[in-house]
């Protein structure tokens, strides 16, 4: 069988999660890859641009803020005839909202390997903002990721509305400029109060990073009072209150496969 390395020296072209905004959030695989690229092909305004200074000298670097799925596909390919490895980097985790399978699947159509290398996603880089952990006991043990209805339509079963009726732990992307949009469809849907508290997070892990805690009801007027347009996460759910239980993992009367509990019958 062929092993990573051997594998890894087939493959010239890379998705790689670029992490959620700080440079020394990339994995170490990832900037190692970024390091050996001949083509870097980085997502826009997204990605921090401290991380193309790891690129080496005389490595071509394309936004594809400015390029269409064409263009991107077709710098690929052009590189990859020319023996040249790319990487295309995309921000936080690719796999949340980073349009890479139809990337992928016109790879494979040309027969053209490539290789995946996971990054921090930016709702993991908001709750380190928060200082907060998304699942609590007693309070919430979901957390759905999801986005408000906009220019880009949701499947029907997954309006905002819908999904909010369920009162777990949620972070939305991608829409920030339709505030008033998510205020009204949270507290539409029943599952949140208007006092459940919520928060914004702007450019989490970024030097110019800001947290604006509220609550579902002050949502949009705070937004707007710190002047968010873009770039940040919604956050809404009881994990960001003060009460929850005691993880039994660490309660000295819960029997566990490591340690013996106290409680009698454990």
């Amino acid at each position: 069988p062929i092993n990573r390395r051997q594998r890894q020296m087939c493959i010239r072209d890379s998705f790689v999660g670029a992490g959620p905004g700080a440079p020394d959030l990339i994995t170490r695989r990832g900037a190692a890859l970024l390091a050996d690229a001949d083509c870097i092909i980085y997502a826009g305004s997204l990605v921090n641009p401290a991380l193309l200074g790891l690129a080496k000298p005389g490595c071509a670097i394309y936004n594809s803020a400015e390029m269409t799925l064409e263009q991107v596909l077709d710098t690929i390919r052009a590189a990859e005839k020319a023996g040249e490895t790319t990487v295309r980097l995309h921000t936080g985790d690719p796999c949340l909202y980073g349009a890479i399978r139809e990337q992928m699947d016109a790879l494979d159509a040309d027969g053209i390997p490539y290789d995946d290398t996971p990054g921090v996603s930016s709702f993991c880089g908001a709750a380190a903002a928060l200082c907060a952990e998304y699942t609590l006991p007693n309070v919430s043990q979901t957390v759905i990721i999801t986005r408000m209805e906009g220019r880009t339509p949701v499947p029907e079963a997954e309006q905002l509305e819908k999904l909010a009726a369920h009162g777990a732990t949620m972070v939305i992307f991608l829409s920030i400029g339709l505030v008033d949009k998510v205020r009204q469809a949270l507290l539409e849907s029943g599952g949140y109060r208007p006092d459940t508290p919520a928060a914004v997070v702007y450019k989490a892990t970024w030097p110019e990073q800001k947290v604006v805690r509220c609550t579902v009801s002050t949502l949009a007027e705070e937004t707007r009072k710190n002047g968010i347009t873009k770039t940040a996460l919604i956050v809404v759910g009881d994990f960001l209150g003060e009460n929850y239980e005691r993880s039994k993992l660490y309660d000295p009367a819960f029997t566990t496969e490591f340690r013996q509990g106290t409680e009698a019958g454990q």
